[in-house]
């Protein structure tokens, strides 16, 4: 997969604000590039250590229809940017893209477990992602960065626009009767309309949607698999 370099990592708190400000700037709040029928979905996720410099990323693609795994692609990445909330971009993007670019299939829009622009400064994981791999790219977040909302319904499908300074970011989605919803945030190529409507099609009786699930599933399965082998 071709990835885009908009800048370096190697930056400091302020630097990476000051990029953060930068690129929100060109993200796009439509439809850009999705195609009328989607055939391939990705979901990407990464795990590690609070203190521990080594982060495990992985990317699944998936068949849009069936869910499916089509192709995997896992890596193990050592990283120096500290653990700071508002800035995990700089924390698990490099790691990510490391794994993004390991894959012989482009899926055609892909799911991360974290915020698109319901970000305080509008640029969330999914947003930075997607705007460094040129993708429809969707946040689905298990909790709240930032944004206020009403009560949501209990049923799967009920939603709740979220709210920042005055501005719609997101909405919380019920995903799976009586379970925690999740935080939907568009993150680059995408309207907000359309993300939702990918999330609510990709889950299959979880609360996460199949992408980010097998996502999750994978990259565990490689740190487990890695602390396990002989050094």
């Amino acid at each position: 997969m071709n990835i885009r370099h908009f800048h370096d990592w190697k930056v400091d708190y302020a630097g990476a604000a000051r990029i953060q400000k930068d690129l929100a700037g060109r993200v796009i709040l439509r439809d850009r590039g999705l195609p009328d029928r989607i055939s391939l979905v990705a979901g990407a996720d990464v795990s590690y250590s609070r203190g521990d410099n080594v982060m495990y990323a992985a990317v699944v693609v998936l068949d849009f229809a069936s869910m499916e795994t089509v192709e995997e692609s896992c890596r193990a990445v050592t990283v120096d940017f500290p653990y700071i909330p508002g800035l995990l971009s700089f924390r698990e993007g490099p790691a990510l893209l490391a794994a993004f670019g390991d894959l012989r299939t482009e899926p055609e829009v892909v799911l991360f477990d974290g915020q698109g622009i319901a970000h305080p400064r509008g640029l969330g994981l999914a947003s930075h992602m997607g705007l460094l791999l040129d993708l429809p790219s969707i946040g689905c977040a298990k909790s709240r960065l930032c944004g206020e909302y009403d009560d949501v319904g209990c049923d799967r499908g009920d939603s709740s626009p979220l709210e920042h300074r005055g501005k719609r970011v997101g909405a919380v989605l019920r995903t799976k009767n009586r379970v925690k919803p999740l935080y939907i945030s568009p993150g680059h190529n995408i309207s907000l309309e359309s993300a939702l409507e990918i999330v609510l099609s990709c889950c299959r009786g979880y609360r996460l949607p199949e992408p980010t699930r097998q996502a999750h599933l994978a990259v565990n399965r490689l740190r487990v698999m890695l602390r396990q082998s002989p050094r």
